[in-house]
């Protein structure tokens, strides 16, 4: 049985066409307007002559379309969220790159992509909170457990998959439940960012991520959550960074449990705010390229899971 999976993972292989070397993204604007994001989000799905989509998903308090993007039309599908934290941007300049990448991009090897991938992104879940330079939604008559009171509630702990959209306090939170429940993807990666720590040999942190940790998240789930871990990892690491897990709570509303919970491999990913912004957002850019093509080439499922345990813990904190 063996020898005959070896065979049929060859054959398969052997139909995937070459990949191309993948450029970085240029330099980009880290902290786009939302104008500035809509109107590259727009551009891009006119240039792809259809090939990338563009919608609103929800509006926020204030008024501002939260928008999402779709690229590729295969079997394999994966979502990406960008931004639950106004004041955590360099996640939605990678997926806008990473949208221009696979969607405008027309060799074999791209066309093949889409064939065997359909990726919606979230991008910018919280305009509200990026205008305002703050972590939360935009909601001053909250008096939230998760937020702070007179300013609004933090997206990031609303995901409950208890809790319906239509009861859901907070709008960003639930077009994202919305989303996904319309899209029910394989994968969902979450992009936040975090302060600056160093490990345990004093080198500095680039990136933390972590899996589902709720106790009712099925073995199943937890060890695809940890594979794309390790694929996310790799990229990353290639790219120059270093990784370490995230030691995140197991509360239910935490995006990354909650659709970890429902079935998907859920995963978290949280950018240091180092000084260099740009090789950041070459990171988010190089993981979610490295997800997108293992899971489309099947390769994603012989990671062994258990490699993300070897991941070590975030260090001490930089203290500027």
């Amino acid at each position: 049985m063996r020898t005959l999976l070896a065979l049929a993972t060859a054959a398969t292989m052997a139909l995937v066409p070459a990949a191309p070397a993948q450029a970085a993204p240029h330099p980009v604007d880290p902290r786009p307007t939302n104008e500035t994001l809509a109107l590259s989000l727009k551009v891009l799905a006119r240039q792809s002559h259809g090939v990338i989509t563009v919608r609103t998903i929800g509006t926020t308090n204030e008024g501002r379309p939260i928008w999402a993007a779709r690229v590729g039309h295969g079997p394999v599908r994966v979502q990406y969220v960008t931004q639950q934290h106004g004041d955590e941007p360099l996640g939605t300049p990678a997926a806008v790159e990473f949208l221009r990448t696979v969607g405008l991009s027309n060799s074999a090897w791209h066309r093949w992509l889409r064939s065997r991938v359909t990726v919606d992104i979230v991008v910018r879940a919280n305009p509200d909170g990026h205008v305002h330079g703050w972590r939360y939604n935009y909601d001053p008559a909250a008096d939230p457990v998760y937020g702070e009171k007179g300013k609004g509630y933090d997206i990031n702990r609303y995901h409950d998959p208890a809790v319906a959209p239509e009861d859901n306090p907070v709008p960003e939170a639930a077009a994202i439940q919305r989303a996904y429940a319309e899209f029910r993807p394989r994968i969902v990666m979450d992009y936040h960012m975090q302060g600056r720590y160093t490990d345990a040999n004093g080198r500095e942190i680039t990136a933390s991520m972590l899996w589902p940790t709720h106790p009712d998240a099925t073995p199943a789930n937890v060890a695809a959550a940890k594979r794309v871990t390790v694929v996310a990892q790799r990229a990353v690491t290639a790219a120059g960074g270093n990784v370490s897990q995230y030691p995140g709570g197991d509360y239910e509303g935490i995006a990354r449990n909650a659709y970890g919970l429902l079935g998907s491999a859920s995963v978290l990913l949280e950018l240091s705010a180092i000084g260099d912004e740009q090789s950041q957002i070459r990171s988010a850019y190089a993981a979610m390229l490295a997800v997108v093509r293992t899971a489309a080439d099947g390769s994603l499922d012989r990671v062994n899971p258990a490699l993300a345990d070897a991941i070590p813990p975030r260090g001490e904190p930089i203290v500027d």
